[in-house]
């Protein structure tokens, strides 16, 4: 990094497209609705979270209008550009730009999302837009300790493990042990093309099985 760190560039709320989905900044009356119906039936979405499951649509759309007003997490809607549907969501969060500093967190994707391309490359675009667009040096992921999926899925894509902050947080008045991974911008360049290559159409047979996975074509790039 130069000594004559600048600080990365602001968030807006653009949307960021990909070829698969498209996040969207969070909008209650567009995308209230479909959320709730794709979170329903899957309380497991909300076991480590601090809020959910949601008993009606009217008090899932109050709180989705609290994560629309919201900047710090400023949080987006997933939605799959071939069902033409709102699957899921994600969020920057403890944003930090004088630091070059930033999250991804407050990740749930419906089951229908859950291990797909989809979901691969909504993670690709938000880190993506935060390293190559508005210029930031470290990008975090978090979970509870307990989240297995969440700390596999922070390893496939490619996040350090950096440690566990014991006591972090109680939610849902049960203690949370934090766990800590990052990625850093010298290691981005490894991480994009590894995700390109991934998600490259070839990569995939005739019944969309991957021919390499995410960390055998990570292994293969040079360190």
């Amino acid at each position: 990094m130069s000594l004559n760190w600048k600080g990365a560039r602001p968030l807006d709320r653009s949307p960021l497209e990909g070829e698969l989905v498209r996040l969207e900044p969070v909008d209650p009356g567009r995308h209230a609705r479909e959320l709730f119906e794709a979170s329903r039936h899957a309380d497991e979405i909300w076991t480590y979270l601090a809020y959910g499951p949601f008993e009606s649509l009217g008090s899932f759309t109050v709180w989705l209008q609290a994560r629309a007003d919201s900047t710090d997490p400023l949080f987006y809607t997933v939605v799959d550009r071939q069902a033409h549907a709102a699957r899921g969501m994600a969020s920057y969060l403890r944003i930090a730009p004088g630091d070059g500093v930033i999250e991804i967190g407050h990740i749930w994707f419906a089951p229908a999302l859950q291990r797909t391309k989809q979901a691969t490359e909504a993670i690709f675009l938000l880190a993506r837009h935060a390293f190559d667009d508005l210029g930031y040096r470290r990008l975090e992921w978090k979970c509870d300790s307990l989240n297995a999926p969440s700390r596999r899925a922070a390893e496939r894509f490619g996040f350090t493990y950096e440690g566990i902050f014991r006591q972090h947080m109680v939610i849902k008045d049960r203690n949370r042990d934090t766990t800590w991974f990052s990625i850093i911008d010298s290691e981005w360049p490894t991480r994009r093309a590894a995700f390109e290559r991934w998600l490259d159409p070839a990569n995939f047979d005739q019944d969309a099985r991957q021919r390499r996975s995410l960390t055998e074509i990570r292994a293969a790039l040079p360190a």
